[in-house]
Order: structure tokens, then C-alpha cells, then sequence
């Protein structure tokens, strides 16, 4: 069973040590809790997608503490890579690029690429220097379930499949990174994140959308991030069905109307109380997580702006409805 350590000097070593030695532990990021192993051993890896009930077809995120790890990771070093990873390096930012043979095929499923992150957090940048090796990890959560954003989600989780939770506190971010893809002639946004697609064109100019169905990064399935309960989105408060008993509501912001007095408080969460997509984006996950622990049956959530962390957030919320839809 996981216990939870403070994320203290001697306790990132011991799990540091754990790290070397083959074993995998959770540690907290700016974005999301991961759940890290050596990048360069494929059983220590089995081990993440075991614990998770990974499919084997979804790749890792390798995490890196300098650029000097590059060289040990990718082919070579594209102009957009060095100019990103110099503007947003450490944050919230993952790029994919052609890899070494050096790394497993189980951490890349296969594909002729890695993907490559340096974290800001200064718990998981420390980790992977006294590891002595890039990280590979995934959220540290079971496989298609709502991302941890605390120690605690991760102990709820996946206590029972691992042992070494750091804590490093609430991640600040709050949502995944944005990966994008290097090709030789085009970037392609694989996934929205914590960092606003805007800010990454402005450094090296277009991207174009993923135009294909393969999964080249997590969180490429047309459903993940999900709650148990029922999501559904709607465009404005009032589509939601207060009236409904069944149902708990996430709310972009604070609305301008009076909610309905029978609206008990636990009924409900406000994601940024002036409609901050900054706030909102590092709310979500944890917003989930206190209203998928209700006795509701169904989440209504409420749209929020597609710009900025905005189509991130939305990029969550749609695919969490949509793994309903399959079950």
C-alpha cells in the first residue's frame, strides 16, 4: 500500500534510490502528478503501465532536468526545438521529436519518436538530477481516470499499486502539458495544455491539427480524463437541470443570476469566481475529483471559451463525456 512522504531532502533521495534501482514512485509536477520510472528501463516501465492498466500503445512523456540530456534522447536537435525549449523550458510544454535507439521501445510504443518534457517544478527537476537519468512518466492515475493534482487523488487512485507518493502540494498548473510534434516541414499540436497554443506560435509560427487517429502522445484517445459519473456538457447555466437530484454542476464562474436557494453548496463548484481561464485550468482536475466523490449520479459541466487554457480545459471535459458515451 502507497504512503505518502513530504517531498523533503532525504525522502527524494530514498526515492530516487527507489527510482535507480528499477522500482516506480509519484511525484508531483507543475501540471499533474506523475508516475515516474528510468526512462532507459524498459522493466522499470512495464511496471507504470501495469500499476495503471496502461495500454502499451500509449506512449510516455520523458522527463528532463537539463539539456544535456537531449542528446541522449533524440537524433538531433531541430531550430524549433532549441528555440522552445530555451522560451518555455522547464513549464508545461512537451515536444515530440525522432529518438535514440537508447530508448526502450515500451516507453515510445514503438514509434520512431519521443516525447520530451522539462518540468518547473522544483521537486520533480530535483528527483530526476539525484536519479541521475531522465524520468519517464505518465499521470499517476488509473488509465482514462481523472488526472491527480494532489498527493492524495494519487493515493485514491493507485495506493494499492504502488508504494512511494512525494508531495509536493497542489500542482499549480493543474492540467496537462501541450505537446506538440517536430516534423521536417510542419509542428503539429498533438494534445492542448497548460501552455496556450498562442504563445507557442509566436515563437515558431504556425501549427497545423493532428490529422490523423494514431496515438502519438497521451491523452490522444477520443476519451480519457474521466470521472465515474456521467458528464454533460452544456453551452450555458441555463441548460443545466438544477432541479435534477441526481446531478452535481461545475460552473465556469460565478454567475451573474442568483443560483436556486435549494442549491446546496456541495452541490456545486465554481471553477474561477471572475471566469480566469488561468484559475479554472488549474481547478479542473480537483473539481472533478470532489464532485465525482459525491452520491450524484451525473456531473452537468458548463462550457468555458475555447481560447487560450480555455480549449485545454474543454479538450478534458469533451473527452470525459465522450468515455461515458462508450461504455
Amino acid at each position: 500500500m502507497a504512503k505518502i512522504y513530504p517531498a523533503n531532502s532525504e525522502n527524494i533521495e530514498m526515492t530516487a534510490a527507489t527510482i535507480r534501482s528499477g522500482g516506480i514512485a509519484a511525484f508531483p509536477t507543475e501540471t499533474v502528478y506523475g508516475l515516474g520510472c528510468s526512462a532507459f528501463n524498459p522493466m522499470a516501465a512495464a511496471k507504470i503501465f501495469e500499476a495503471k492498466k496502461r495500454p502499451f500503445f500509449d506512449p510516455l512523456i520523458v522527463h528532463i532536468a537539463d539539456m544535456g540530456a537531449i542528446k541522449e534522447l533524440t537524433q538531433n536537435v531541430d531550430k524549433r526545438l532549441a528555440e522552445l525549449s530555451e522560451k518555455f523550458w522547464p513549464g508545461p510544454l512537451t515536444i515530440v521529436v525522432k529518438r535514440n535507439k537508447a530508448v526502450p521501445d515500451i516507453v515510445t510504443s514503438g514509434l520512431p519518436t519521443v516525447a520530451i518534457r522539462m518540468p518547473s517544478h522544483p521537486v520533480a527537476l530535483e528527483l530526476i538530477r539525484r536519479t541521475g537519468a531522465p524520468i519517464a512518466a505518465p499521470s499517476a492515475n488509473p488509465f482514462g481516470g481523472l488526472s491527480p493534482t494532489r498527493a492524495e487523488h494519487v493515493l485514491e487512485g493507485l495506493g494499492e499499486n504502488i508504494e512511494i507518493i512525494l508531495d509536493g502540494g497542489p500542482c499549480k498548473v493543474g492540467i496537462e502539458s501541450t505537446i506538440i510534434k517536430i516534423e521536417d516541414k510542419r509542428t503539429i499540436l498533438l494534445r492542448p495544455g497548460g501552455l496556450p497554443v498562442e504563445e507557442i506560435q509566436s515563437v515558431i509560427g504556425k501549427i497545423d491539427t493532428a490529422d490523423n487517429t494514431n496515438t502519438e502522445a497521451p491523452g490522444m484517445l477520443p476519451y480519457h480524463y474521466a470521472p465515474l459519473k456521467t458528464v454533460k456538457i452544456v453551452t450555458s447555466l441555463k441548460d443545466m437541470d438544477f432541479n435534477d437530484e441526481e446531478a452535481v454542476f461545475l460552473l465556469f464562474k460565478k454567475p451573474d443570476d442568483r443560483l436556486p436557494d435549494f442549491l446546496d453548496k456541495e452541490r456545486f463548484v465554481i471553477l474561477s469566481s471572475t471566469g480566469d481561464l488561468k484559475e479554472a485550468a488549474a481547478n479542473i482536475f480537483h473539481s472533478l475529483h470532489k464532485l465525482d466523490a459525491s452520491s450524484a449520479k451525473k456531473i452537468y459541466a458548463e462550457a468555458v471559451p475555447k481560447e487560450s487554457l480555455g480549449l485545454a480545459i474543454m479538450d478534458r471535459l469533451i473527452k470525459a463525456s465522450k468515455r461515458t458515451e462508450t461504455k
